[in-house]
């Protein structure tokens, strides 16, 4: 006989019952045979006749004997070790079909479990000694199983809502740590462009002072010069001139005194007359020396007059040079005032930024708080780099725009200092050479060192000075400035070097 392979199937109501009083459902396949012995096959022929051929029919046979079985072993074991102790509770309801088996000279090769699961709860009879025992004890397993879920989901809940917030806690950390960093790197970054722009304004300040005063030093070498080559001409001119002169005086006084000593030679007997016409002679070639020391007086003062207009221009170009770079100037601190009131606008926009990206109504306002303390702090930077810009500047820089100050209000002083020579109508000029300790006109011996080294035109401005109106109290002033009202050049030394 072939083996067949019988299925058994209890579920729902039919379930088992197990030894904690739970229903389960249960499929299993009992694979059999006829033993191959000739008392087993009689057996089987008698008992089964030809059912033995067809497994459906074999089943409803025996298919008691295996409910049987499995029930008996069900009974003896709860429904866990059931399901922990499949291969156990297999072997015993095989032990058990066995016996039955062999009775019908069948043998059982091996028995499958295929399933094995709970029964559904609506088939727990409340109304059942069994079902009602089980159903309490399930409902009690149940309850207790949804319970520790429900502990272990709001452990879980709250476990994952803590490590949340922590996690935004380190988020908004780490956000206001970077907002701190980049409001630190902006800081810094603008102190630097604060100190690299000072420290280039100052560097291009000095090249320019260093080229200006290289410029003016050419440009004042080159003036003395040619003023100096200038007056060399004119005294080699003069000298010249008065060469000329004297030769003319000698010849005429030759001349005369050859007519003389012919009028005595050819008229002795009227040497009276002679006498007072020679006295007449000598009168004349005097006042003829009078008059060349005349010309020679006013073209030395053309030459000077021409001088002074040429230091007029000169002082005139310095004067446009020295506005130019005064406004270059003012123009450079402009720059670093706007660059500081761009750093001071920047963080006002940053700190804006900072406080509306803030979440919470608290947080915004320590950030805001932040912000503004940062913008304070770079104003302040600001503000110090450029006070710290002006404050580098040399002693000879500041020298230098004092000169610069006073070379662009130098007209209206010299204006203003002379305006009461308006009023002269007329000079006269005298000079008279020889005298002790004079080289000029009037004068004390304090000045005769002063008109001994300058020119007849400065003379004649000097002198005019010493007759202005409130004098005293106009030189007192222009003294605290450095000037000396008495005196032409008095009035433009603070512009030259102080090496001359």
């Amino acid at each position: 006989m072939q083996q067949s392979r019988l299925e058994v199937k209890r579920a729902a109501d039919q379930a088992l019952i197990t030894r904690d009083r739970m229903r389960v459902d249960v499929m299993a396949e009992f694979y059999v045979r006829v033993k191959p012995t000739a008392e087993s096959i009689a057996t089987a022929a008698q008992t089964l006749g030809r059912k033995t051929m067809s497994p459906p029919e074999l089943k409803d046979l025996v298919e008691g004997k295996f409910v049987d079985s499995l029930r008996a072993v069900a009974a003896e074991m709860a429904m866990e070790e059931l399901h922990e102790k499949r291969v156990d509770f297999v072997q015993k309801v095989q032990q058990v079909v066995s016996e039955d088996l062999s009775k019908n000279g069948l043998e059982l090769e091996t028995v499958s479990l295929t399933g094995l699961d709970q029964t559904s709860f609506k088939f727990f009879n409340p109304q059942n000694a069994f079902d009602a025992e089980g159903l309490t004890k399930l409902t009690e397993t149940i309850e207790d199983r949804r319970k520790k879920r429900n502990d272990i989901e709001q452990d879980t809940d709250l476990a994952i809502r803590s490590k949340d917030l922590e996690a935004e806690r380190k988020r908004l950390e780490i956000s206001r740590e970077e907002e701190y960093a980049k409001l630190q790197q902006e800081r810094e970054i603008s102190i630097r462009k604060a100190e690299q722009s000072a420290e280039i304004a100052s560097q291009e300040a000095g090249k320019k002072r260093e080229a200006e005063e290289a410029r003016i030093a050419a440009e004042r070498e080159v003036e003395l010069k040619r003023i100096a080559a200038a007056r060399d001409v004119e005294n080699e001119n003069i000298q010249k001139a008065q060469l000329i002169q004297k030769a003319e005086v000698e010849q005429k006084k030759t001349i005369e005194l050859a007519e003389q000593d012919r009028a005595i030679a050819i008229a002795e007997k009227s040497r009276a007359e002679s006498e007072a016409k020679a006295q007449a002679d000598k009168a004349r070639a005097e006042a003829v020396k009078a008059e060349e020391e005349v010309i020679t007086v006013r073209e030395t003062q053309r030459a000077e007059r021409q001088k002074a207009v040429e230091l007029v221009a000169a002082k005139q170009s310095a004067e446009k040079d020295a506005i130019a770079i005064t406004v270059a100037a003012d123009a450079g601190k402009k720059a670093a005032a706007d660059e500081a009131e761009a750093v001071r606008i920047g963080a006002e926009a940053e700190a804006e930024k900072v406080r509306l990206k803030a979440k919470g109504e608290a947080d915004a306002k320590i950030l805001l708080a932040q912000a503004l303390e940062k913008q304070y702090q770079v104003d302040a930077e600001g503000t110090r780099a450029v006070n710290e810009a002006a404050n580098v500047l040399s002693a000879e820089q500041v020298e230098m725009q004092v000169r610069l100050a006073l070379l662009k209000h130098l007209p209206d002083i010299i204006r203003e200092s002379v305006k009461p020579m308006e009023n002269i109508d007329d000079i006269k000029i005298l000079q008279v050479n020889g005298l002790s300790g004079f080289a000029g006109g009037s004068g004390g011996s304090g000045e005769a060192v002063e008109n001994s080294q300058t020119s007849l035109s400065d003379q004649v401005v000097n002198s005019a000075l010493r007759y202005r109106s409130q004098a005293p109290l106009i030189d007192s002033l222009m003294s605290e400035l450095g000037l000396q009202g008495g005196d032409i050049n008095g009035l433009t030394q603070n512009l030259k070097p102080k090496s001359e």
